[in-house]
């Protein structure tokens, strides 16, 4: 442990991941782990995007995420714009301390994060498309219109930059997973055939990065672009985005990873075939296993709302699956979300010790059922499928 703890270059393992589930009663909990890409992953991962870029919100979510990895989950995500860099931060001091005191290896949990959004430093600025431009352009990392919407980049230098900015926060050498951070905000404002060229270039910059041992793998996160329409603008095909991996680096490419919204109010992942795969059309979820993609679903809660107000066409949790003491709609949400076939991890939003304990129990209860998940989702797709 000295050795790991002095250098931390390390990453998940299969025999670090492998230990951690053994360790937290993955044997006596058959759901609790996806065993996907070598790794075994808790099937609830947290996040760390909302709240405010203040003290107060490091600290809870440090202590969160030190409550959460003790409970089991392994599984931790963030990127540089949340909460203005402050939540990679938060990430890293709870790393460090769980690594300082014993309790866990480096190699048993899974660190992922995100560039493309340009952050912020700490706090939003008073001028905040000034800072934006000045930090980029301005220094030199992007081109003029190599800044898309004023917020968004995937220039090679600027990904450069953000991974050493990542890896600095979280105190890491290496990272699982770096992802390029919703790309489609570009589709609304260049052609495509602009836009995978930058992403090309995007790829040859991560594929290097993996080869000096700073990330182990890459991806995308989509909000909207996976799950839109082919005829959408902003309509991001997975099979093409493999394609342009492949371009660079051939069979033995990096981009092993997606992240995509998977919940009770957007079901489209799990739901509607508006993948082309080889000449099938797949839902996203099918067409990410097609591909060789771990799919890690965000947004469980809908940001709060599925516990705000609960979907009142979503019929009763079987038993085995419900949580008596808790609220029924959060559990009925986070069940739909970790148990959607083909979603490694959900990753929960906490940063509140109720948030942590009830995603944790859940864990370790079955997950629901597919007839259950069907029932559930499909009076919805209709209404919030993405236009």
């Amino acid at each position: 442990m000295v050795s790991e703890l002095v250098s931390q270059r390390s990453y998940a393992t299969e025999a670090g991941t492998r230990r951690f589930a053994h360790r937290h009663g993955a044997g006596k909990a058959a759901d609790a782990y996806s065993q996907l890409a070598h790794l075994e992953l808790s099937s609830v991962g947290i996040g760390t995007y909302l709240g405010q870029p203040s003290e107060e919100t490091d600290e809870a979510y440090q202590v969160a995420i030190v409550d959460a990895v003790r409970r089991g989950i392994n599984v931790i995500d963030t990127a540089a714009n949340f909460r203005c860099q402050r939540s990679e931060r938060a990430v890293g001091l709870a790393l460090q301390q769980l690594i300082a005191d014993g309790e866990i290896y480096r190699s048993e949990v899974l660190v992922a994060s995100a560039a493309g959004m340009v952050a912020f430093e700490s706090e939003p600025p008073s001028n905040k498309a000034h800072f934006l431009h000045s930090t980029t352009v301005g220094r030199g990392l992007c081109d003029e219109g190599e800044l898309v919407a004023g917020c968004h980049c995937m220039a090679p230098a600027f990904l450069a930059q953000s991974i050493e900015k990542s890896l600095e926060n979280l105190g890491l050498s290496t990272l699982d997973i770096y992802y390029i951070h919703n790309p489609e905000t570009q589709l609304h404002l260049i052609e495509r055939p602009l836009f995978f060229e930058r992403l090309r270039r995007a790829f040859e910059v991560l594929e290097a990065a993996v080869q000096r041992g700073q990330l182990r793998a890459y991806g995308i996160t989509s909000w909207m672009g996976v799950r839109a329409r082919p005829s959408d603008r902003d309509y991001l095909s997975l099979q093409e985005v493999l394609e342009v991996a492949h371009d660079v680096a051939g069979s033995r490419h990096h981009c092993k990873a997606l992240q995509i919204p998977v919940n009770l109010a957007m079901p489209e992942a799990f739901l509607h075939p508006n993948q082309p795969v080889r000449g099938q059309l797949l839902t996203a979820l099918d067409a990410a296993r097609q591909l060789g993609l771990v799919v890690f679903g965000s947004s469980p809660l809908h940001q709060g709302r599925l516990v705000q107000r609960r979907l009142a066409h979503v019929p009763p949790l079987p038993a085995m699956c419900q949580l008596p003491d808790h609220d029924p709609a959060a559990v009925e949400a986070l069940q739909f979300a970790r148990s959607v076939p083909g979603v490694a991890s959900s990753l929960v939003g906490m940063r509140r010790p109720e948030h942590v304990a009830t995603a944790a129990r859940l864990l370790y209860h079955p997950r629901a059922p597919l007839e259950w998940l069907c029932s559930a989702a499909r009076p919805n797709l209709s209404s919030s499928y993405v236009g």
